[in-house]
C-alpha cells in the first residue's frame, strides 16, 4: 500500500521544484562580485590597517624613549640628589624666582632651558613625565599619573593595561655626567590617545570605503552582467518559441560581439537548422513512402481482390496474379531498401566525420569488380596517378556512389556497350568520372536527374529495376564529404558523371586516423545495418534465405 505522503508527494513534487524560488543569474553575478570585492578589500584594508597602527605604535614608543633622553640630559648635568627646587625650575621655569606670573612664552630664560625639544614632548596630553629623587619619593610631575613607580637600573620602556591606563610606560635613571652614580629617576607614560583617535579614524575610513566599494562593484557587476547575458535572453526567447512551434523557424539573431555567447548562439542555430533538416527528411521520407508504396499495394490488392472473386478457379489467372504481385513485392523490397539508404546519407556528417579513404586501391577495386560482372561491356580505366592519394570519406560511402554511377552506366548502355572511368588530381582534388555512350540526358532534364524518384523515362527506368533514388543517394553522400557531383549529357551520345573530392594532406590524414582510433575505442561494436551504405553481407543473405 502507497501511503498518503508518497502520493502527495508524487503529485507535489514536480511542482515543488517550479515552486522555489528564483534568483536570476544576474544576481548572482551582482553578489558573487560584490563578496569577492569585500574580501579583497578587507584583506588589504587588514594589512594596510595593521602597517599603519605598527608605524604609529613605534612613533609613539619612540616618543617616549625621545621623552626620556631629553629628561635625563637636562637633569644629569647635576652631581647631587634631585629634589623639587634643583628640578622644577629646568622643567616648569614659569613658577622660579622673579619670573612668577609672567608669560613663560617671552621669558627670556624659557627660551634658554625649556627649548624646543622639551617643549614638545612635555606639552602632549597624552605623554607625563614624573621625577623622583634618589629614594623613589616623588619631586616632579607634569601631570597626573596612575602608574606605580619601582626603581630601575637601566631603562626600560615597556606596554602596560592598568584599569583605564592602556599604553607605554617609560622608566630610566637618572646619572650623573660627572660622578656617573644615579641621582634620581625619571617615569615617562604615553597613553597612546593619539594612536587610538587615528586608528578609530582609519578604521572608519576603511570601513566606509569598503562599503562604497562592495555598492558600487555590485551594481557596476549587475549592469555588466545584464548587458553581457543578454544573448542568453535571446535563445532562451527562441528555445521557447520553437517549443511551442517546433516547426518555426525562429533563429537566434546574429550578435555583433565575437565571444563565447556569440559562438553559442551560432552552435545553437546550427544544431536548430540540423533538428529542422532531420524533421524536413523523416517528413519527406514519410511522404515518398506513402506516395511510391500506393502503386505496388494498390497492384497487390487489385490481383488479390481479382483472386478473390473468380481468378483462383483459372490456373492462369492465378499464376499471372501470383507473378504480378511478387514482382510488386521485390519492387517494394528494393524501394523500402533504397530509401533507407538515402535516409542514412544524409546523416553522415554524424556518424562518419573522420574516416579516410585511399582512392587509387578502391577506384581499380570497383573498376575491376564491374569488368568481371559485365563481361559483355569493354571497361576503361585512365589513370595516371602514380602514388597513393587519400580523401576524407567512408570507404563503403565511396564505393556506393561508384556502384550506382556504374551501374547506371550499364543500364543506359544499350546500343554501345562501352564505359570509361578515368581517376586524375588536381591542386586540391582528386576528380573520378564515369562515362557511357549510351541514350543521354536532354539539358531540361540535368537539372532534375538528382531528385528523388526523378527518372528520365519512368516506364523503361521501371523495366530496369530503377527506383529514382540512387544518383539521390550519390549527391547526398558526396556532398556529406564536401565534395561535388556534376553531370555532362547529350541525348544520344551519352553522359559523363563527374565527382570531386579534396584531397587530405599527411598531417590532415594522419589528424583524422588518430581522431577515427579514438571514436572506434570510445563506441561499443553494433551490428552493420543491410544497406549498400556499408553493406553487411551475412545478414543480406539471411534476409534472402
Amino acid at each position: 500500500m502507497i501511503s498518503r505522503e508518497e502520493l502527495e508527494l508524487r503529485e507535489n513534487g514536480p511542482h515543488t521544484n517550479r515552486s522555489r524560488r528564483r534568483f536570476s543569474l544576474k544576481w548572482k553575478w551582482a553578489l558573487g562580485t560584490a563578496f569577492g570585492v569585500l574580501v579583497i578589500f578587507a584583506v588589504f584594508a587588514v594589512l594596510i590597517f595593521d602597517s599603519f597602527t605598527s608605524v604609529l605604535i613605534k612613533e609613539e614608543r619612540a616618543h617616549v624613549n625621545d621623552t626620556i633622553q631629553v629628561v635625563e640630559n637636562r637633569l644629569s648635568s647635576f652631581q647631587s640628589e634631585l629634589n623639587i627646587k634643583s628640578v622644577t625650575p629646568i622643567l616648569r621655569p614659569e613658577v622660579t624666582g622673579n619670573e612668577v606670573g609672567k608669560n613663560p612664552m617671552t621669558s627670556n630664560r624659557l627660551h634658554n632651558i625649556y627649548n624646543n625639544s622639551i617643549f614638545v614632548s612635555l606639552s602632549r596630553d597624552s605623554t607625563a613625565v614624573s621625577v623622583y629623587d634618589k629614594s623613589g619619593a616623588q619631586i616632579f610631575a607634569s601631570r597626573s599619573n596612575a602608574i606605580d613607580f619601582d626603581r630601575v637600573s637601566k631603562k626600560t620602556v615597556r606596554r602596560e593595561k592598568s584599569g583605564k591606563f592602556n599604553g607605554y610606560v617609560g622608566d630610566a635613571p637618572i646619572r650623573s655626567h660627572k660622578t656617573k652614580k644615579i641621582i634620581g629617576y625619571v617615569q615617562v607614560t604615553n597613553e597612546l590617545t593619539n594612536y587610538h583617535s587615528t586608528s578609530r579614524q582609519l578604521a572608519i575610513i576603511l570601513l566606509v570605503l569598503g562599503l562604497i566599494a562592495v555598492f558600487a562593484s555590485a551594481i557596476l557587476s549587475y549592469i555588466l552582467a545584464y548587458f553581457q547575458l543578454r544573448p542568453i535572453e535571446e535563445i532562451s526567447a527562441t528555445i521557447n518559441e520553437i517549443n511551442a512551434e517546433p516547426q518555426s523557424s525562429k533563429r537566434v539573431p546574429k550578435f555583433k560581439r565575437n565571444d563565447e555567447l556569440s559562438d553559442l548562439a551560432i552552435l545553437f542555430n546550427d544544431m536548430l537548422d540540423q533538428m529542422q533538416r532531420f524533421i524536413e527528411q523523416q517528413q519527406q521520407f514519410v511522404e515518398d513512402v506513402s506516395h511510391e508504396l500506393r502503386t505496388p499495394v494498390a497492384v497487390i490488392q487489385g490481383h488479390m481482390e481479382l483472386l478473390n472473386r473468380w481468378g483462383k478457379d483459372d490456373p492462369e489467372v492465378l499464376a499471372e496474379s501470383l507473378k504480378a504481385s511478387l514482382q510488386e513485392t521485390q519492387r517494394m523490397q528494393s524501394l523500402v531498401k533504397e530509401m533507407l539508404d538515402l535516409s542514412r546519407a544524409e546523416q553522415v556528417e554524424i556518424n562518419y566525420t573522420n574516416e579516410v579513404t585511399a582512392v587509387k586501391e578502391l577506384v581499380n577495386q570497383v573498376f575491376n569488380d564491374f569488368k568481371m560482372i559485365h563481361p559483355d561491356f569493354t571497361f576503361t580505366l585512365d589513370d595516371d596517378v602514380k602514388r597513393e592519394t587519400y580523401v576524407q570519406i567512408y570507404r563503403n560511402h565511396l564505393e556506393q556512389v561508384l556502384i550506382i554511377l556504374l551501374d547506371n552506366a550499364v543500364k543506359y548502355s544499350v546500343n554501345r556497350k562501352e564505359i570509361h572511368m578515368s581517376f586524375a588530381l588536381g591542386s586540391r582534388n582528386v576528380e573520378i568520372a564515369v562515362q557511357d555512350f549510351g541514350e543521354g540526358i536532354s539539358r531540361d532534364n540535368m537539372d532534375r536527374v538528382f531528385n528523388r524518384f526523378y527518372r528520365v523515362d519512368k516506364a523503361r527506368s521501371r523495366n530496369k529495376g530503377g527506383n529514382g533514388l540512387g544518383l539521390s543517394i550519390a549527391q547526398r553522400l558526396v556532398e556529406s564529404y564536401h565534395g561535388q557531383i556534376s553531370i555532362e549529357s547529350a541525348v544520344g551520345h551519352g553522359s559523363v558523371f563527374r565527382i570531386t573530392l579534396p584531397i587530405l594532406n599527411d598531417k590532415e590524414r594522419h589528424k583524422l586516423e588518430q581522431q577515427a582510433i579514438k571514436e572506434h575505442a570510445k563506441k561499443s561494436p553494433k551490428p552493420s545495418i543491410s544497406t549498400n551504405l556499408g553493406a553487411n553481407p551475412s545478414e543480406d543473405e539471411n534476409q534472402e534465405k
